[in-house]
C-alpha cells in the first residue's frame, strides 16, 4: 500500500476513545479528569502503555506532558491535545487529538512506511485549565511563567505546586521542559468544533483559520458583613449584590463593544461567609473575555476592569483583581492550512476555513512552529457537557485526513 492510500483503523481507534472514556467516569454524569487528578495519572498511564504497545519511543517530560515518537532526529512534526477533561466533560474534547494522533502513528508504523521526519504524538497538561491553561504547552514553548504558577489554585483552593507534588512532579523542575524552537517542525491538531457551523453546513471538515485570545481574571468585590435581619438595606455594603451588578453590566458592555464576536463568562462565583443571616463581605468572580481581534480583547479587558471599579466606588466596596490567564489571538500558519485542504481534497472531502472561539494549544506552538487545526463537526454544537459527541463516521474522516496531512508535512 502506498503511503496516499493509508487509512487508519477505525475498530481500534474506537477502542481507544472508548477505553480512555472510561477513565475518571463522574458517577453524576460525563467524565470528570482534571489534570494532576487521580484521574488524569491514571489516564496518563494507560497512554503511556498504549503508545509503548504500538511501538513507539514514549516519555513523560517534567511538565507531565506525554510524547510517543516514531522515528529518529529533529526537526519532528507534531500533532496531538489533551487528556484532561473539565468537570462532567464529554469524551472527545482534546482525547480525540490524542487518540488519532497514537492511531496515525501506529498505522504509518504498521505500514512500513518511513517519512523523512520523525512523527511525535503529545498530550499536553493541563489545556482545559484547572489550575493554569495550557499549563503543558507554555512549559514545552518556554512561556510558562513559574511566579504565577506558584501561587495558582483550582476552585477548591488546592493550589498547583501541591496538585503537581501528590501526582509525583515538581513544579520547580517543569521549566525543564522547555524544547528548542528548531526541535519542531509543524504542529497540527485534529479537535471536535464544539460550535454549530460544520453540522449546520453539512460540512465534514473545517481547517482553522485562527484562535481566539483569552484574558482570564479573578474579581472579589470586599464590603462589610452585617446582620441580614437587623441593617437596613441603604446600609449594606452587600459583595454579593455590587458583583451582580457588574455581571451584568459586563455582559452588556461585551455585547455592545465586542463587534458580534467577543464573549464573556463568569463562570464561578464565591460569596463569602456563605451564611444566610449575614450579608456577604466577599464575592469573588472568575471572568473570562474571549475574541479573534487582539486590539477588541485589549479594549474589552479595559473596560471591563473599569467598569467593575465604577460598580465597587459607587457602592462603597473595595475591588481586589487578579490577573490569572492571557492568551493572545494568533493565526494558523496558511502553508498548515493548505497541506489540511490537500489532505482533504485528496479524500474528496469538503472543507470550509473557520475561526476557533476556543482555545486550543495549537496557538501556544503557533508562537514557535507552523500550527493548524483540522475540525469535525459537533452534534448540535455541543462541548463541556456529558451529551457532548460526533459519530464515527465524522471521526474516521477527521482522523484520515490528520493522517495524509501528517504524511505530507513529514516528506
Amino acid at each position: 500500500m502506498s503511503a496516499t492510500e493509508l487509512r487508519i483503523d477505525l475498530g481500534r481507534f474506537r477502542k481507544d476513545v472508548e477505553a480512555l472514556a472510561s477513565i475518571g467516569r463522574d458517577p453524576t454524569g460525563g467524565i470528570s479528569r482534571p489534570a494532576w487528578s487521580p484521574a488524569h495519572e491514571e489516564g496518563r498511564a494507560w497512554l503511556l502503555a498504549q503508545l509503548r504497545a504500538a511501538g513507539l519511543a514514549a516519555r513523560v517530560d517534567p511538565a507531565g506532558n506525554v510524547f510517543g515518537r516514531l522515528g529518529e532526529g529533529t526537526p519532528v512534526v507534531m500533532t496531538g491535545s489533551h487528556i484532561d477533561t473539565v468537570p462532567r466533560g464529554g469524551p472527545l474534547d482534546g482525547a480525540l487529538g490524542v487518540l488519532a494522533g497514537l492511531e496515525c502513528l501506529r498505522a504509518i508504523a504498521a505500514s512500513g512506511t518511513r517519512p523523512a521526519r520523525a512523527l511525535e504524538v503529545a498530550a499536553f497538561t493541563d489545556e482545559e485549565g484547572r489550575f493554569y491553561g495550557f499549563f503543558g504547552s507554555r512549559a514545552m514553548t518556554g512561556s510558562l511563567d513559574p511566579r504565577l504558577a506558584e501561587r495558582l489554585t483550582d476552585p477548591a483552593g488546592l493550589a498547583l505546586p501541591e496538585a503537581m507534588r501528590r501526582a509525583g512532579f515538581d513544579l520547580a523542575r517543569a521549566p525543564e521542559a522547555r524544547r528548542a524552537t528548531q526541535e519542531i517542525a509543524a504542529y497540527v491538531e485534529l479537535h471536535i468544533e464544539q460550535g454549530p457551523w460544520l453540522e449546520t453546513e453539512s460540512l465534514p471538515i473545517g481547517v482553522v483559520e485562527g484562535i481566539v485570545g483569552i484574558r482570564r481574571f479573578r474579581l472579589t468585590f470586599v464590603g462589610q458583613p452585617d446582620h441580614a435581619g437587623t441593617t437596613p438595606m441603604d446600609r449594606r455594603k452587600d459583595a454579593f449584590l455590587t458583583a451582580a451588578e457588574y455581571a451584568t453590566k459586563s455582559r452588556e458592555l461585551v455585547v455592545r463593544g465586542g463587534e458580534g464576536r467577543a464573549v464573556t463568562t463568569i463562570g464561578v462565583v464565591d460569596v463569602r461567609p456563605g451564611v444566610s443571616n449575614i450579608v456577604p463581605e466577599r464575592a469573588a468572580l472568575l471572568q473570562e473575555l474571549r475574541d479573534p481581534e487582539p486590539a477588541v480583547l485589549e479594549r474589552l479587558a479595559a473596560r471591563t476592569l473599569q467598569a467593575a471599579r465604577r460598580v465597587a466606588r459607587r457602592r462603597g466596596l473595595i475591588l481586589e483583581t487578579e490577573h490569572l490567564m492571557r492568551a493572545e489571538p494568533v493565526r494558523m500558519s496558511p502553508r498548515i492550512q493548505a497541506v489540511i485542504e490537500a489532505a482533504a481534497a485528496h479524500l474528496g472531502l469538503p472543507t470550509r476555513r473557520m475561526p476557533s472561539g476556543a482555545g486550543h494549544d495549537a496557538q501556544v506552538l503557533a508562537a514557535v512552529t507552523d500550527a493548524g487545526m483540522i475540525f469535525v463537526p459537533s452534534q448540535g454544537g455541543r462541548s463541556h457537557r456529558p451529551d457532548e459527541w460526533t459519530d464515527w463516521p465524522a471521526l474516521e474522516r477527521g482522523a484520515n485526513v490528520l493522517l495524509g496531512t501528517l504524511l505530507r508535512l513529514a516528506g
